[in-house]
């Protein structure tokens, strides 16, 4: 077994849905003023009862389920998640305690909204080098926690969900070659500090860097699998923005290409939006097995990776 692919993906999202105009009875802000500058028209919001690792694990179940694997068959667990309030344990090992695996190795990974397809990239690495044989890959994240709800220009942008990917070695390459990076100077332009931890950006210098410095990026990555932009079935990008998504993938050039558009239903979801927006159109058969899909995460740190992938 020389490579690795997806085998199965599943998401999550809680049963709350908070609209635009749910949001104008609390800040100053109103439907058409959101959609027209984001492209959102509801996100979902978990309780307080709902912690980031219980979004996580009922993404992964539902991923299993869809491998058609135990909890005992996963011997690595990666999370992707900048929302996490306790450092140990760690929210993989709380998804590999909720989901009853007995002995993986579990880590998380803090990139942010880049943070799922970083994950991937290292699940890919780790089988193929033969460090593990079958990983679960989650993105989950509770925007919702770090959210000041007083600020317009930030609130009206966030949900809390979890998406998630089972990966397993194979003779073929399912998963294509990763193209990373970030710009660490510029890494305060998107934040998640303070006592108690808010979420906070440059949001006209996050504009400008996705949409004219990251399509060559995006591009190289088709590169990489021997692909070009016309050849990708799906372009699933970081649901940050619908005016950063369009014309994202209008830059890339792929043209026959399906474009995720979750994020006008499920809000910015940070390192869950990828996997979410990815098992979304899994589901709904917008896509077909072996086609390929451009996973493009960016966003915190002002980091970014990619890779083209073959739909499960």
């Amino acid at each position: 077994m020389n490579g690795s692919r997806i085998v199965a993906v599943g998401h999550y999202q809680p049963a709350r849905i908070l609209t635009n105009q749910d949001l104008a009875a609390m800040v100053d802000t109103n439907d058409e003023w959101i959609t027209s500058r984001v492209g959102i028209r509801t996100r979902h919001i978990a309780g307080p009862d709902e912690p980031v690792d219980e979004l996580a694990a009922h993404a992964a179940a539902k991923a299993l389920a869809s491998a058609g694997l135990l909890p005992d068959d996963i011997d690595l667990v990666l999370v992707a998640t900048s929302t996490a309030i306790d450092r140990s344990p760690n929210m993989a090992a709380r998804v590999a305690a909720r989901l009853g695996m007995p002995s993986p190795a579990a880590m998380d990974i803090n990139v942010v909204c880049a943070g799922f397809t970083h994950a991937l990239a290292t699940a890919d690495h780790a089988v193929r080098a033969g460090g593990a044989r079958k990983a679960l890959v989650v993105g989950a994240d509770k925007m919702s926690d770090v959210a000041d709800w007083t600020d317009r220009s930030t609130c009206v942008l966030v949900g809390d969900g979890a998406g998630a990917a089972v990966v397993e070695a194979c003779e073929e390459t399912g998963i294509g070659p990763v193209l990373w990076g970030s710009v660490p100077g510029m890494g305060r332009a998107v934040r998640i500090e303070g006592t108690p931890p808010r979420f906070a950006q440059e949001g006209q210098s996050v504009y400008r860097w996705a949409t004219t410095q990251l399509p060559p990026v995006a591009r190289a990555a088709c590169e990489r699998a021997g692909l070009t932009p016309a050849d990708l079935a799906a372009v699933v990008t970081h649901q940050a923005n619908l005016r950063i998504i369009e014309p994202l993938a209008e830059k890339i050039g792929a043209v026959n290409a399906v474009v995720a558009r979750d994020v006008t239903e499920s809000g910015n979801t940070s390192a869950a939006s990828i996997p979410l927006a990815f098992s979304k159109l899994v589901e709904q058969g917008a896509i077909s097995t072996g086609d390929p899909v451009l996973l493009f995460g960016f966003g915190g740190n002002l980091s970014y990776a990619g890779q083209v992938v073959r739909c499960p």
